[in-house]
């Protein structure tokens, strides 16, 4: 029987859906940077004298709702063109089997002409010719165009599918000046994409789908061109890491089934196994880089404080979410005011040292600072000038009609990006900064440069500076660590500089700074007699970062006194693993030599003990052996962390008894019960949250301090007796009564001779240097601060 069974092999073909939601490029930056990127792209413009000729792909393979896109990105980037006939022409050509002339570059001269004549445009279709149409370009130029005179753009809209060559006729138009981007529609094919765009093909390759983010990466390559530009200054084209894909169809085997086949050479049938296969709809990835502009958005200063957070409503508006204790304050923060009558220059640094993201965090500061201080009746005034070769006063002194308006002038400062000299704009400040007023004396207010600085200067600044000060100016220095030398060489005090290690922390600095316009010295407290030691804790608790914060706050808090043998004598222990004295209180006779100290002072780990630390300052650092003075206060200010204090309660009282005060500033979110124990029953306890605001307390700290340092005294606590002498108070003085073996002022001296007396007794002036009388028992007066 010639007969053949013949069963045909099993393909069985199976399209997924395409989920519309499935994103052809994605640019990898979170959604706050996208809506940046789409708000920048309507703050774009092109002035330029440029001929744009959109190509328009109408192949039954892009379809109608492609084509509708591609119209719609067309129309989209029309309206950042300057269109005109002396400036951006724009025509269109629409191809699918042949191409098809739309309008030429010179048939309408007006934006909403061209835009209309877009809508109008009618999709026909055909087969994707676009070798054609490059070759008709090729032959007879851009239709309407200007010969060349001008630069020229042919922007493709196409999905890449073409039915022939594109590659040399593509080459040769870009050889002839051309600058092609290739917008990609629909699921477009990346390679040829790439084949008929410019160089380099990341800047010129887009994707019409989303219109917003094409019209963007466009215009930021144009930008390098000087063809386009943005109306905000701090704007910046970025590279961001980009996901192009493609969707194409795949065979995969699916498997075998038996199946029979039949010979030619004989009649048999033969049985096998066939293989079946399913084809699937894909998505490929190529990774890429996208470049788009980026304008700075309002939440990008961080206005929202004490955890509040920014939520943006626009280029320029938001609101912040505040935590419940500053629910219905401004920007989460209560209001802050400038009482004193003040005129404010802030001076800001535009040159290439500070780089444009220095400059944006300068001016935003100046706005933070401007809406979080001033108000109408504030007797404070407020102007504003920039400075990279030359000093240039954007805002006098005062004349602005209100805080907004003082914002608003902000943002039209430019970034120069010239050299930094610093120490001419300060000499230009001086003569012109404040106007040509010639109130004096009570009648002027005071006159304050805030120099808003991340750079070193390029020239000489110490003679600048001093001649502003001698001037009456006060100069204050806001800037990172790098420049902190030059700061307090402008300034002449490290008390008038605003430092900060990391650039977020700037705005966290507005507080201070409003102390520092407004703080006058503080008469009294650097005239008292003062023993003190700092005690610092410097165990593994508290960290090296921590610790060099608190070391920060002892610089500041020193300033504030006389450090001399004669009035305020400074000392310093740290705890940790161990206890170490870094200095004693007669060690170093100068604040410099205290200040320089301090910045030595080793950080130790390990676990600490704070009564240990305490014990061993009262038996060998609080005594008069040691550097500390009869009938002068003395007080212990510690920092701790709050751990390893448990033990502290005795050893703190047992220095009051002594007449020693202490101070107790524990850090840390939760105020430890011991930390209370070992403050005592007196007010000696200030809580800091964290490390960074021990500056907000400095004040406070201070206050206490200069409290300590007016209380009258007891001469003989400490005892100022040595070698186990007796301190006797008689007569508003004390004497010393020493124990056999020992004679002198203070029983400092062994007796050499053979027979010594069972007692001696001696007195010593508490403060003073006259030597004691002859038979020992002259008296001293009872002693008391500041004399």
């Amino acid at each position: 029987m010639h007969c053949v069974l013949l069963l045909g092999a099993l393909c069985v073909f199976l399209f997924s859906r395409v989920l519309p939601v499935h994103p052809l490029q994605e640019v990898h930056v979170n959604r706050e940077t996208l809506g940046k990127i789409s708000a920048a792209s309507k703050m774009m413009r092109c002035s330029a004298a440029v001929d744009v000729l959109f190509l328009l792909d109408g192949s039954h393979s892009v379809g109608k709702a492609g084509f509708e896109r591609s119209k719609h990105f067309a129309i989209t980037l029309c309206d950042a063109l300057d269109i005109s006939p002396n400036r951006v022409r724009v025509g269109a050509l629409q191809f699918g089997s042949a191409p098809h002339l739309e309008f030429p570059l010179d048939a309408f001269p007006t934006r909403q002409e061209v835009k209309a004549e877009i809508k109008r445009m009618v999709f026909k279709g055909g087969r994707t010719e676009t070798g054609l149409a490059l070759k008709y370009l090729l032959h007879g130029g851009l239709p309407g165009g200007r010969n060349g005179s001008v630069p020229q753009l042919l922007i493709i809209v196409t999905d890449g599918k073409s039915q022939g060559q594109v590659a040399l006729p593509a080459k040769q138009l870009k050889e002839r000046g051309i600058t092609v981007f290739a917008v990609g529609v629909r699921f477009p094919r990346w390679e040829e994409l790439h084949t008929l765009a410019s160089e380099p093909w990341e800047q010129h390759v887009l994707l019409a789908e989303q219109a917003d983010d094409a019209t963007n990466g466009l215009l930021s390559t144009l930008a390098h061109s000087a063809l386009c530009t943005i109306h905000a200054p701090d704007c910046r084209v970025e590279a961001h890491p980009c996901e192009r894909r493609t969707l194409q169809t795949v065979r995969e085997l699916a498997g075998s089934a038996p199946c029979w086949r039949g010979s030619r050479r004989t009649d048999a049938v033969m049985a096998a196994h066939c293989p079946f296969y399913s084809w699937k709809r894909v998505f490929l990835s190529h990774p890429a880089t996208c470049y788009r502009t980026i304008c700075p958005g309002p939440c990008d200063v961080h206005p929202c404080q004490n955890g509040g957070t920014c939520v943006p409503e626009g280029p320029d508006r938001y609101h912040c979410l505040c935590p419940p204790a500053f629910a219905g304050e401004a920007n989460c923060a209560p209001k802050l005011s400038l009482e004193c009558r003040i005129d404010v220059l802030f001076l800001l640094d535009s040159s290439a040292g500070t780089s444009l993201e220095g400059f944006m965090r300068a001016k935003a500061f100046v706005k933070r600072f401007a809406q979080a201080v001033l108000s109408e009746d504030s007797p404070a005034r407020v102007g504003v000038a920039w400075y990279s070769r030359e000093l240039v006063v954007v805002v006098p002194i005062g004349e602005y009609q209100d805080v907004p308006d003082l914002v608003r002038s902000l943002d039209h400062i430019p970034f120069s990006a010239g050299p930094t000299l610093t120490g001419s704009a300060l000499r230009q400040v001086t003569e012109r900064g404040f106007g040509s007023a010639t109130r004096t004396g009570q009648d002027r207010p005071r006159r304050v440069v805030v120099l808003l600085t991340e750079s070193r200067s390029q020239d000489e600044v110490a003679g600048p500076a001093r001649h502003a000060r001698a001037r009456e100016l006060l100069l204050l220095g806001v800037g990172s660590e790098a420049v902190r030398a030059e700061l307090e060489e402008i300034t002449g005090s490290p008390r008038h500089t605003v430092i900060y290690s990391d650039p977020r922390d700037l705005f966290s600095q507005v507080l201070q700074l409003q102390g520092k316009l407004c703080s006058r010295p503080r008469p009294g407290c650097q005239a008292q007699s003062l023993d003190l030691i700092f005690l610092l804790d410097a165990s593994a608790s508290v960290g090296p970062e921590n610790f060099a914060h608190m070391q920060s706050f002892l610089r500041s808090c020193t300033l504030q006194f006389d450090v001399n043998p004669d009035v305020t004598q400074v000392g310093l222990v740290v705890y940790g693993s161990w206890v170490q004295v870094v200095f004693e209180l007669d060690t170093h006779m100068t604040r410099a030599a205290v200040l320089r100290a301090m910045s030595q002072a080793p950080y130790l780990g390990g676990v600490g003990s704070a009564g240990t630390a305490l014990l061993h300052i009262h038996d060998h650092v609080m005594t008069i052996r040691r550097g500390a003075r009869p009938g002068v206060p003395k007080a212990v200010v510690m920092l701790t962390g709050g751990r390893g204090v448990e033990d502290a309660a005795v050893p703190a009282q047992k220095l009051r008894d002594n007449g020693v005060s202490i101070l107790v500033v524990g850090m840390g979110p939760v105020l430890r019960e011991a930390l209370r124990r070992l403050a005592g029953p007196r007010d000696s306890l200030i809580h800091v949250a964290v490390y960074t605001d021990l500056r907000y307390h400095q004040d406070m700290i201070m206050e206490w301090i200069c409290a300590e340092a007016k209380r009258p005294v007891n001469l003989c606590k400490p005892s100022p007796c040595m070698n186990e002498g007796a301190c006797v108070l008689q007569n508003a003085s004390y004497r010393c009564e020493c124990r056999g073996g020992w004679e002198g002022p203070h029983c400092e001296n062994r007796v050499l001779r053979g027979d010594a007396p069972q007692a001696h007794s001696a007195h010593q002036e508490p403060a003073g240097g006259q030597q004691p009388h002859p038979s020992q028992q002259a008296w001293g007066r009872l002693a008391h601060p500041g004399h």
